[in-house]
């Protein structure tokens, strides 16, 4: 429980920024400016549809680099919101919904924007589609009693990655060739890698329930 009798997030994917001078700091600051948890989360949506916007309607020169710079203060604030919350005792009764739902929103603007930046909108909205099959395969084992299951190996930090490093060479690229092959390399690898993570993880919750 939280020191609001909220109940506290389980099942927390491990990340070792958590334990940075700079994120404690952070997250320190946002205890002393009374901001909540909830709003963080919210603020992720946010910075994710900027991204997603300038990923779609400008794939090219600055806005690419100004899309990869939402992409990490999306990330930022997923891991702020759980620090204020769980760290910083100021979970709420929803926040769990919070911690989960913005999540997936971002997710998909950001991967549904990339399928369209490289015009190949069907691709993308297959990445969100396998994204989001992620995070429900790995609540759904969760809620067949099993520890909740962050393996890769294209869970969102590596999704996220994957994208950033896209828009920061596609930056680049489209400056000087005019092309946007790392941003059409990306919607390829992050679809099938969420894909084959489904698959993983469907094993792994099966192998867990057979060893019952």
């Amino acid at each position: 429980m939280s020191a609001e009798g909220a109940p506290v997030i389980r099942n927390r994917r491990p990340l070792a920024s958590r334990s940075t001078r700079w994120a404690q700091s952070l997250a320190g600051m946002l205890l002393r400016a009374g901001v909540s948890p909830d709003a963080i989360s919210l603020a992720s949506i946010a910075f994710a549809a900027l991204g997603a916007w300038l990923l779609a309607t400008r794939p090219y020169g600055v806005a690419l680099l100004a899309a990869a710079a939402c992409i990490q203060v999306r990330l930022l604030c997923n891991l702020l919101d759980g620090m204020v919350a769980v760290e910083g005792g100021r979970a709420s009764a929803v926040g769990a919904l919070y911690n989960e739902v913005p999540d997936r929103v971002a997710d998909s603007l950001l991967i549904v924007a990339l399928g369209y930046a490289v015009e190949c909108a069907w691709l993308g909205w297959l990445g969100a589609l396998a994204a989001a099959l992620t995070a429900y395969i790995r609540v759904l084992g969760g809620a067949l009693g099993l520890p909740q299951d962050f393996r890769g190996p294209m869970a969102k930090p590596q999704r996220m990655a994957v994208l950033t490093g896209a828009c920061l060479l596609a930056a680049g690229e489209s400056a000087l060739f005019g092309s946007h092959w790392a941003l059409a390399a990306a919607a390829w690898i992050i679809a099938l890698g969420a894909l084959l993570t489904c698959a993983t993880r469907l094993r792994a919750i099966a192998g867990a329930l057979r060893a019952g």
